[in-house]
């Protein structure tokens, strides 16, 4: 199985993605509503992949992965935010996320992306 930590504080949005995921039974998928609920599920489940909000209580999603930067355990990570600007996807790289993805998205458009880094 494919751990995948879904970490967003809004409610309807971790559902929409979950429920999306939950049709490919190779997945385990765990959810977090802010920050360091984020990290402390990634110490206790060590996901392969984290679905991270930049925007949440807490944490931010780039604190988190800042602190994941400087780990020996280093998920893969995916940024999913309505922030845009061309500043905010190169300080996500920065901190080593790998790959960067805007809202609005499809859910179509996360699968495909979420197929490639499993299968890479």
């Amino acid at each position: 199985m494919y751990r995948i930590l879904v970490a967003d504080d809004e409610e309807s949005l971790r559902y929409l993605i979950t429920e999306t995921l939950k049709i490919d039974e190779k997945f385990d998928i765990y959810e977090a509503e802010d920050g360091e609920e984020a990290l402390k599920m990634v110490d206790k489940y060590k996901p392969d992949l984290i679905l991270l909000d930049i925007m949440m209580p807490k944490l931010t999603g780039y604190e988190l992965a800042g602190i994941l930067k400087d780990r020996e355990y280093k998920p893969k990570i995916v940024i999913l935010t309505a922030k845009s600007q061309k500043s905010d996807i190169e300080k996500g790289m920065k901190l080593g996320v790998d790959h960067y993805l805007t809202k609005p998205f499809s859910p179509i458009e996360l699968l495909d992306l979420i197929e490639k880094i499993v299968n890479s």
